[in-house]
């Protein structure tokens, strides 16, 4: 099979270093890192540059322009559409541009957004507190080149695949959006409180909220079995990830016993950056597990609720959009990493409506949750399916 160099098949353009303190409220579109996501463009919070500004020709991009993020989670790949025009290049994200008829768009883009071709550009990217890729290795980088035909082949059986994953995505996305749209029918805004529901702050509510420890030595004292330990990376919103879970021994555990956690604890982070769609600061989920069987490092928090309320509940105030605005407006830190401090948590307001009503919501819910569950697995399914094809041609 031929092997041929992106820089043979494609222009490579860098974009312009766009000043924040010039963005508009209208304009060209600034397309910025935190944009490209894996995939597709992520455009929560557009920022526009104005229409008349001299800069702007040499970095306007065109419809099907492949984008890729050259710092920080490098080599992530998306395509530009024409809802997104007229848009410029900003720094650090990089346009290629096919210059020959030998290879496809679609074709490339799935190379591209393979997992080994990101991971290659971990690889080669430099930096320790934030890697930095170059255009320049992107250039020499070689990709197999199948026949046109074959390619074709390859871009409508990955095409079909995604366009299911994007389905099961969008089934997900839409029993989030009902579960969020009953709660804000019955309780209204859960910090404004419009409805005039009693509130008390979350420490009136508590048995106990507190961070763990990270025991001396870090993660010399991680152990291949024994009491779940849960760190900021495995508590997100509304759920805890244990494929990167970390284990300590039972001496450590016991030396840990204020922070060892009981069934139907609430976990939320302490730290993160503010400025990104996926912030590390304020995420929580519920512990569900045996009571002494996991414990929480220093940048986890735990919240033990009272007998008779409601944990299912105060996790759903916990995790709403009103919250996440809450908890940025009152956390501490630099310019961008930020800390909430066990004060700020335990001042939280919750809303208090009758008790019938949470209940409703509750099992409304958690019906829901049992929806969601079965779109999951078959989601995953899916992902496995994909991830063999794409291993399969480009791995």
């Amino acid at each position: 099979m031929e092997k041929i160099r992106l820089g043979d098949v494609c222009e490579i353009l860098n974009g312009f270093a766009f000043k924040s303190e010039n963005y508009s409220d209208s304009g060209v579109r600034v397309i910025r890192i935190t944009n490209v996501q894996k995939g597709f463009i992520e455009d929560n919070t557009p920022a526009f540059y104005p229409l008349d500004s001299r800069v702007l020709d040499k970095y306007m991009l065109e419809e099907g322009d492949l984008l890729m993020s050259l710092t920080g989670n490098v080599g992530r790949v998306a395509i530009i559409e024409q809802e997104f025009l007229p848009a410029a290049l900003n720094q650090r994200v990089a346009c290629l541009r096919l210059k020959t008829d030998r290879i496809s768009k679609g074709y490339l883009f799935h190379i591209l957004n393979s997992d080994f071709f990101e991971r290659q550009c971990i690889q080669s990217s430099k930096g320790v507190a934030q890697k930095n890729m170059s255009t320049e290795w992107l250039k020499d980088y070689e990709i197999s080149l199948y026949p046109k035909e074959k390619q074709k082949e390859i871009t409508e059986i990955l095409d079909r695949v995604r366009n299911v994953i994007a389905c099961r995505n969008q089934e997900l996305r839409k029993l989030d959006d009902l579960v969020r749209a009953r709660f804000v029918e019955m309780f209204g805004d859960p910090v404004t409180n419009p409805k005039g529901w009693p509130v008390k702050k979350l420490k009136e509510l508590s048995i106990q909220i507190n961070s763990g420890n990270t025991p001396k030595g870090g993660a010399e004292n991680y152990v291949e079995e024994g009491i779940t330990f849960f760190r900021s990376q495995n508590v997100w919103k509304d759920r805890l990830e244990m494929d990167d879970i970390a284990y300590i021994d039972a001496e450590t555990h016991a030396s840990m016993k204020k922070s060892s956690l009981k069934h139907g604890d609430i976990l939320m982070t302490k730290t993160g950056r503010i400025n990104t769609e996926n912030s590390s600061l304020g995420r929580a989920a519920l512990y569900e597990g045996e009571d002494d069987k996991a414990n929480v490092n220093g940048h986890v928090y735990f919240i033990r609720l009272k007998p008779g309320i409601n944990n299912k509940f105060v996790l759903r105030i916990l995790v709403s959009p009103e919250y996440r605005d809450l908890i940025r407006s009152v956390c501490v830190g630099g310019i961008d990493k930020r800390q909430l401090n066990k004060e700020h948590i335990e001042d939280f307001p919750i809303i208090c409506p009758p008790a019938d009503m949470v209940n409703e919501y509750i099992a409304l819910a958690e019906r829901i949750a049992k929806s969601k569950a079965a779109v999951q697995k078959a989601l995953d399914q899916t992902q496995l399916l994909f991830n063999s094809l794409m291993q399969e041609y480009f791995g």
